[in-house]
């Protein structure tokens, strides 16, 4: 990426600022953990069978924990290092969590931990092309974020995409006793794992309002959970759940905070509920969707 300064049509290009030290980088992602990346902090600093790990955090939308690592230089393999920390978390689990309760006085229970969506997050400057081939598979728990600092005190963060038609690791991993644990529960969801639960119909509904969403601004991203699909800009703004019969939308917003002229949505503020936001829309057909977009669109 290149930056510029427009001075009158003039343009200046502001160079990189490179980062001395990994700490600063890490200052930067604990300083705004949730603003970044969605996560609460949990410890900074953590140590556990004589390995230290960077950042501790969780992820209250999917249940689980993820180990964030920073790098200022490349030598090093995400793949060894990422499956390493995985097997890690889910051999030591009740460290995990009686590392949570004790630093944020709370009270998490492993049996409401989704220890299949684990994670861990490599942050860096810049990656090559073999550490982004190599973690590019489609239920490997690895995620790549770039960091970028320039002289006018900007900061560009982006996360590097796994390729549409990404393999799976599974078979990378049957000859392997060690990494048992990552094989048998470690799993990232894709949007086809959602497909098994809809008719052809649904799922070409489902389609229509994918597309409608993701129209609605640059920059959404689709991250598919265990039980529904994410749609976020920085933090989620809807949530999809493919049903036989139906979709369920909701919308991530407070309830009394939507405009819904029609009265179409329900608050699900007080009902136990899978997607974010306190508002659930059923829909069987398109025939309101523009007007669920313009709802959509009030959460941007």
């Amino acid at each position: 990426m290149i930056l510029y300064n427009n001075n009158s049509n003039i343009l200046n290009q502001v160079k990189v600022k490179p980062f001395k030290l990994e700490r600063e980088i890490q200052n930067i992602f604990e300083s705004n953990l949730y603003e970044i990346m969605g996560l609460q902090l949990v410890k900074s600093e953590f140590s556990i069978k004589n390995k230290r790990i960077d950042t501790l955090a969780y992820d209250k939308q999917t249940n689980a924990f993820i180990i964030i690592e920073y790098k200022r230089d490349k030598n090093y393999s995400v793949v060894d290092q990422g499956l390493t920390y995985l097997n890690l978390m889910l051999q030591n689990k009740a460290e995990f969590i009686l590392t949570y309760n004790e630093t944020l006085k709370d009270i998490l229970h492993s049996k409401d931990v989704d220890w299949s969506q684990s994670r861990v997050a490599f942050v860096s400057p810049s990656f090559t092309d073999n550490q982004i081939s190599a973690s590019d598979f489609k239920d490997f728990g690895i995620e790549l974020w770039e960091i970028k600092q320039f002289e006018n005190n900007t900061i560009s963060i982006n996360t590097i995409k796994k390729s549409s038609g990404a393999p799976s690791i599974k078979p990378l991993l049957e000859n392997s006793d060690n990494l048992k644990e990552v094989k048998e529960n470690i799993k990232v969801y894709t949007e086809e794992d959602h497909y098994n639960n809809g008719s052809d119909y649904i799922i070409e509904l489902y389609e229509k309002f994918k597309s409608s969403i993701l129209n609605l601004t640059d920059g959404i991203e689709i991250l598919p959970q265990k039980y529904y699909i994410a749609f976020k800009k920085g933090s989620n703004i809807s949530d999809i759940e493919i049903q036989k019969k139906s979709l369920k939308i909701f919308i991530n917003a407070k309830i009394g905070s939507l405009d819904d002229p029609k009265g179409l949505v329900k608050d699900v503020s007080n009902i136990g509920h899978r997607g974010n936001g306190d508002y659930q829309i059923q829909i069987e057909n398109d025939k309101d969707l523009e007007y669920i977009m313009s709802l959509i669109k009030q959460v941007l």
